[in-house]
């Protein structure tokens, strides 16, 4: 049993250190910038965090684009419907 935690270590030490030795971290990474492209890559990234009910109803993200382009639909139809009836003198506004 104690051999085989040594041997395990062993190999999960050569396992993870597979940098050539005539690579010096310290040298390559001594101008590195960091988050020099965070802003770059978040304009391409739109991430939501759904309350847990709220993901609970869908079972993936196709899911959750379908339902909120029916949302938008609807409210586009919504509006319409209201300027149409503004147009036409059957609402009044209130002041």
């Amino acid at each position: 049993m104690q051999s085989e935690r040594h041997m395990n270590k062993k190999f999960k030490d050569d396992k993870t250190d597979d940098l050539r030795p005539e690579y010096d971290l310290r040298e390559l990474l001594k101008d590195g910038v960091q988050g020099k492209y965070a802003d770059r890559f978040q304009e391409g990234t739109n991430l939501v965090l759904l309350d847990s009910d709220v993901a609970e109803a869908f079972p993936n993200d196709e899911a959750v684009n379908e339902a909120l382009r029916l949302v938008i639909k609807l409210t586009k139809l919504t509006m319409s419907e209201k300027n149409s009836a503004h147009k036409e003198g059957r609402i009044e506004v209130a002041s």
